[in-house]
């Protein structure tokens, strides 16, 4: 009996070790469409002519400071999945909130939307300001 348990335990183990690799590309992403980023890495991504800055904080604080330029889609909306639909999914996108739990949610939802040109701020701007970032409010 204890043998059969052990084996149970065992395969249910191996299943879910390969299951949970399968959803994994490795790199800690869940989708090719979407980059983490460091601040010092997003410079390059600002660079870019056409990248959209998201905020996916809540209206209060995207309000206290943001980056500049930055649009607000409140991941915790219950209308985010429609605000991001309007967006272009080819276009090129660099997604942040306090401290990267937030836009990771975020990035991985775009992604599943279709979303092919995801950047994920590490730390958001939490480690933004740390590395001498500033924030506007409008």
């Amino acid at each position: 009996m204890q043998r059969r348990s052990r084996a149970t335990v065992l395969a249910l183990a191996v299943a879910v070790s390969l299951g949970l690799a399968a959803c994994s590309d490795g790199s800690g992403a869940t989708s090719s469409a979407v980059t983490d980023v460091t601040v010092a890495e997003s410079a390059d991504v600002l660079a870019e002519p056409d990248v959209t800055v998201i905020d996916v904080r809540t209206p209060q604080e995207y309000a206290e400071g943001h980056l500049e330029g930055a649009i607000n889609l409140d991941v915790q909306s219950a209308t985010f999945d429609d605000d991001v639909a309007a967006l272009t999914k080819d276009g090129s996108y660099l997604v942040y909130c306090r401290t990267g739990n937030r836009s990771g949610v975020a990035t991985d939802r775009m992604a599943e939307l279709g979303f092919t040109t995801v950047y994920d701020l590490q730390g958001g701007v939490t480690a933004w300001q740390a590395d001498g970032g500033a924030l506007v409010t409008d």
